[in-house]
């Protein structure tokens, strides 16, 4: 297929593009018009057309949105803050037009016998949306449903900008070589300043380099706090979203947010997703103490008798090296974010059969890559690669789809996508040497952008990503990254940056021995973001009532209790302003599918044809199409077995 049915990223002026949005709105508004007008209400006549007009509307809105995200400035903000509201006043007219939901209706009763799965899904799913958004109530009642989401839109769109500019805002200056002695090398090219003294900020890859291997114990702490009390005007504009979340879900008729939310997923309810995980934490905690008890033991012996949350990673560095002769900074030169990016390419196409070809396109940073993914001859997707950390970008690292795989007449557009990370940044004579936990994140956003960019589904609302459950969105990310630990898959990219020389075979090993190195106290902080997501939205709560929430899961679940500053909700991106909001869990829920299906490979050895080629054809290119477990069982044969889980994480013999 032919790179010119890709859209090339715009070089427009912000507002030119924002009107463009408007445009696409308006196009849309006529679109449902004419449809509606119809006399004979079908599948082709209707929701084809929306659904095409629709997906133009996406693409225009994603660009502003991607821009605000990776090149952020007053001028993105103004553009997206401006428009938001719009875009989000008309997906809530949407999903409320009462006519439009009875063409969607008897289309369905009409044609569910004759569509194929995906057309049947695409309808089954927005049947489920028109509820969601309040079709059927009282006129009073869907003027509030539409309030609610636009206060919530700028609500949400608030809180990521307040996070990024107290990311921003700090900075911690350090004088004395003595407080950076224990840096490795790279870290301190990046961090130092022409005059000798260097400079740690919140952008994670230097908040944790000094947190790993600051000498100095108040440094780290500074550090720490500054990290940890981001956006305190964020308790306040959690506790409004809170309250909006529970007021909508109840005129909806649901009990509380939580169960609206779990609407759409594959888990039933709050009670089944609350079980699960402290199911987990029962066998997850005792595990977790003995490693808290190790790490306390070890940091009496550095002269730090009272074990604090800010001394974790240093402590636990050490550690690691201790029981393991291994030093995590050995590995960093072997792993070059271009080298590992090329590697990693070579990995999925032998795993997967897909090639991924350089492309020349518009970027919108000098140091953004494109590249053409391949089948055989042919070109299927582009994808687009932003990895290294500045300034004017949101933290984390994330995928975010642009174009969806598409049939329009005879012509398919083919699916696009961004993965974004924020790496340490290169600089002349410095490159960007990763930690292993950017490459296992690098493989975790591959995998998701494979499940968009794989795509065989000519719907858009059900192609990749889309109309996927959200607690099982991850399990082809997390399957994906459990790869990036094998010794197999290490010498596809471990090469060191100067000598051109593999990771020896005892570091490569040593690497997966330390895979489950204080595995128990990762778990048991994951189920604690899980389970505080749900009950605090069980019903509405204060500030302070979230704080007591969050304190009271902590003394259930967790091993190493933070300082009483601590207020990481106010920077809990994930469910605040992300789409993560009572389905922190499905992390944990997908997981299980992730490494049933890892354990599957493995035992047939990595490299198995037939068990890719069902994993690609039954998941990857299906997306959306059917439900997650439905899809799952007709890739492995059966259900998920529950232990795989706890055998991932070395919590059953």
């Amino acid at each position: 297929m032919n790179s010119s049915l890709f859209r090339d990223f715009p070089n427009l002026a912000l507002s030119s593009q924002r009107e463009l949005v408007r445009e696409k709105i308006k196009q849309a508004r006529q679109t449902l018009t004419d449809v509606l007008a119809k006399t004979d209400l079908n599948y082709e006549s209707v929701i084809r057309p929306l659904n095409d007009v629709m997906e133009e509307l996406q693409e225009e809105f994603t660009v502003l949105s991607h821009l605000n995200s990776v090149k952020n400035s007053e001028e993105t903000q103004a553009n997206y803050t401006e428009i938001l509201p719009e875009v989000t006043e008309f997906y809530t007219e949407l999903s409320q037009n009462e006519e439009l939901y009875r063409a969607y209706s008897t289309i369905y009763e009409k044609e569910k016998k004759s569509l194929d799965r995906p057309k049947a899904k695409v309808l089954e799913d927005a049947i489920l949306q028109f509820k969601l958004g309040g079709v059927g109530l009282p006129t009073k009642e869907k003027d509030r449903i539409q309030e609610i989401h636009l206060r919530l839109s700028d609500l949400q769109n608030q809180f990521s900008q307040n996070l990024l500019d107290a990311t921003n805002s700090f900075e911690l200056k350090i004088e004395s070589e003595e407080d950076v002695k224990e840096l490795p090398e790279s870290d301190k090219a990046l961090y130092r300043n022409e005059d000798g003294t260097y400079t740690f900020t919140l952008q994670f890859p230097s908040y944790s380099a000094y947190m790993t291997y600051g000498t100095n114990r108040s440094k780290r702490e500074e550090l720490y706090k500054a990290y940890v009390t981001r956006a305190p005007q964020n308790g306040k504009v959690l506790e409004e979203i809170l309250s909006l979340r529970d007021e909508s879900a109840k005129i909806l008729g649901y009990q509380n947010f939580a169960e609206s939310s779990l609407a759409t997923k594959v888990a039933d309810s709050p009670t089944q997703v609350l079980s699960f995980l402290e199911k987990i934490g029962q066998m997850a905690k005792p595990v977790a103490q003995k490693e808290f008890t190790q790490l306390q033991d070890f940091a009496k012996g550095l002269g730090i008798s009272d074990l604090q949350a800010y001394d974790s990673s240093y402590v636990s560095e050490k550690l690691k090296k201790s029981l393991y002769d291994f030093d995590e900074e050995e590995t960093r030169p072997y792993f070059e974010k271009n080298t590992v990016v090329k590697g990693a390419f070579s990995f999925i196409e032998k795993l997967l059969g897909l090639k991924f070809e350089k492309a020349s396109a518009p970027i919108w940073d000098p140091k953004t890559e494109v590249f053409h993914v391949k089948n055989g001859n042919d070109i299927v997707a582009r994808l687009y690669l932003d990895l290294e950390a500045r300034k004017d970008k949101q933290g984390g690292a994330w995928m975010n789809h642009w174009e969806t795989r598409n049939k329009i007449a005879d012509k398919i557009i083919l699916p696009s996508a961004f993965v974004v990370c924020n790496f340490p940044p290169s600089k002349e004579g410095a490159p960007s040497l990763l930690k292993h936990s950017d490459v296992v994140t690098f493989f975790h956003e591959m995998g998701h952008a494979l499940h968009h960019l794989c795509a065989k589904i000519d719907e858009p609302p059900v192609s990749g990503i889309n109309g996927v459950e959200w607690d099982a969105v991850e399990f082809p990310s997390q399957f994906l990254e459990n790869f990036a630990y094998e010794p197999e898959v290490l010498s596809f990219f471990a090469y060191h940056h100067e000598t051109g020389k593999p990771m020896p075979t005892e570091l490569a090993q040593k690497l997966k021995d330390t895979k489950n190195f204080l595995a128990g106290m990762g778990v048991v902080r994951q189920l604690e973001f899980g389970i505080f997501d749900i009950r605090i939205h069980l019903q509405k709560h204060s500030e302070s009532e979230v704080q007591n929430i969050l304190d009271q899961v902590r003394n259930e679940v967790s091993v190493m209790i933070p300082p009483g500053y601590n207020r990481f909700q106010n920077g809990f991106g994930h469910i605040f302003s992300g789409g993560y909001a009572a389905g922190y869990y499905s992390y944990k829920w997908a997981e299980l599918l992730a490494a049933d299906a890892f354990f599957a490979f493995r035992s047939k050895g990595i490299f198995d044809e037939a068990l890719a080629f069902k994993y690609r054809t039954e998941v990857l290119e299906k997306g959306g199409s059917e439900n997650a477990m439905v899809l799952f069982k007709k890739f492995l044969g059966r259900d998920p077995e529950p232990d795989a889980l706890l055998k991932l994480y070395d919590l059953v013999a």
